[in-house]
């Protein structure tokens, strides 16, 4: 399924919000990361390229940060 124009970048940016957790956490590689998290590394991956994505991945990603929706959206526009 094709990404609209008008959501790719909100996508994206949810991508640069995803890797700034993960280097905050300590990791420079999205792969350990992933690896680490028991996250399907590929899938991950594409969740930091602003690559379309479940809404299930990205809830299990915000509790390996212990972070809840809303403070993972708060700022992000």
């Amino acid at each position: 399924m094709e990404i609209p124009k008008k959501h790719e970048k909100r996508i994206a940016k949810i991508g640069e919000k995803l890797r700034l957790l993960r280097t905050e956490a300590g990791y420079s590689s999205y792969e350990n990361f992933a690896f680490d998290n028991d996250i399907p590394r590929v899938q991950y991956g594409r969740m930091e390229k602003g690559v379309n994505f479940r809404m299930a991945t990205l809830m299990r990603v915000l509790d390996v940060h212990n972070i809840t929706l809303e403070e993972f959206f708060e700022g992000l526009k």
